[in-house]
């Protein structure tokens, strides 16, 4: 009786298979004109080439559920546009294209041009209703253009963008220019990350200068109760080695020195990005790379002055670290 059963589901599966593989033979020609049935991806229908016959509509389609939010299929997606606090909307708005181009890449006409201007316009006014909302959108693009200057990674941004949006919650921003705010907040959270840049870097490329973006900085972090630890001269190491062009040896020498001057307790009080410059000026004496302090200083930032106090106690307590 179990023989019985099995032979019967399998002549079932059989006849089923069969019945498909005939399905896609009749569908892949027109039963009026015999002609060829393509399939169109867009519509989801079967129609015939010759007659224009419509075979089937309304087809699953098969392809991949998920879309691309990079151009180049990299960055796949089954949802939206993912929310940030880098976008003054979280990223929830529909942004409409500069391109005047259809979906096929055509430049659309005259008429459709002053159209999608006009859509454009309206779409601008209503992504931000208030003066908050315009405040942040002014604000974060100065915190992308800053932050695309400097290099510094998506996580690095996002911060410093939770780092405004608590500012403006709580009132920070009257009487207060939105760029030293802005420096401020990325300023911050470079520091927090792990990847400082000294203030001078960011005054380059910021619109304001140094002593206001230091006042917004001391604002920020005791308003905030910002709890930022001080920062380790060796994370300074590597972007001044890059800058210097010192060698890979000079690097790690200079790693070791600030290592013995931190058991030694010499980077107390002290500029980390000064000590770090020291550092790197001292190890290249010492692998006979031929690195002068005026070079340092124009290369860095870190004067003259810093580096003739810094590194000799610095090499004093690397001496005492190498021969106790």
């Amino acid at each position: 009786m179990t023989e019985m059963t099995i032979n019967t589901s399998d002549k079932q599966q059989t006849q089923e298979k069969n019945h498909e593989t005939v399905s896609t033979r009749q569908l892949s020609v027109c039963p009026e004109c015999s002609g060829r049935i393509r399939y169109d991806e867009e519509h989801g229908e079967r129609t015939c080439t010759d007659c224009g016959l419509v075979v089937n509509d309304a087809e699953i389609d098969y392809g991949p559920e998920w879309r691309s939010f990079d151009g180049e299929g990299n960055r796949q997606s089954r949802v939206g546009a993912p929310i940030t606090e880098r976008r003054h909307d979280k990223g929830l708005s529909t942004t409409i294209g500069w391109q005047n181009k259809d979906i096929h890449g055509n430049t659309v006409s005259v008429r459709k041009r002053k159209q999608l201007h006009r859509l454009r316009t309206w779409n601008e006014r209503f992504s931000s209703k208030d003066s908050q909302e315009r405040n942040l959108k002014q604000a974060f693009g100065e915190l992308e253009r800053m932050a695309s200057a400097l290099g510094l990674p998506d996580p690095c941004r996002e911060t410093a963008a939770v780092i405004y949006r608590r500012a403006v919650d709580e009132s920070l921003l009257p009487g207060r220019s939105i760029e030293a705010m802005t420096t401020a907040c990325l300023y911050a959270a470079a520091r927090k990350h792990g990847m400082p840049r000294m203030l001078t870097t960011f005054e380059a490329v910021s619109r304001v200068e140094k002593l206001p973006i230091q006042r917004a900085y001391r604002y920020l972090s005791s308003e905030l109760g910002l709890k930022i630890e001080p920062t380790d001269p060796i994370q300074y190491l590597h972007q001044f080695a890059s800058e210097l062009e010192v060698s890979d040896e000079a690097e790690h020498v200079a790693r070791d020195i600030l290592e013995a001057a931190k058991d030694e307790g010499i980077h107390i009080g002290k500029t980390p990005a000064g000590l770090a410059a020291s550092a790197l000026y001292a190890a290249a004496r010492l692998t006979n790379e031929h690195i002068t302090q005026k070079t340092v200083d124009e290369t860095v930032g870190v004067s003259e002055f810093t580096i003739r106090n810094r590194y000799q106690e610095l090499l004093d307590a690397y001496d005492m670290h190498s021969h106790p």
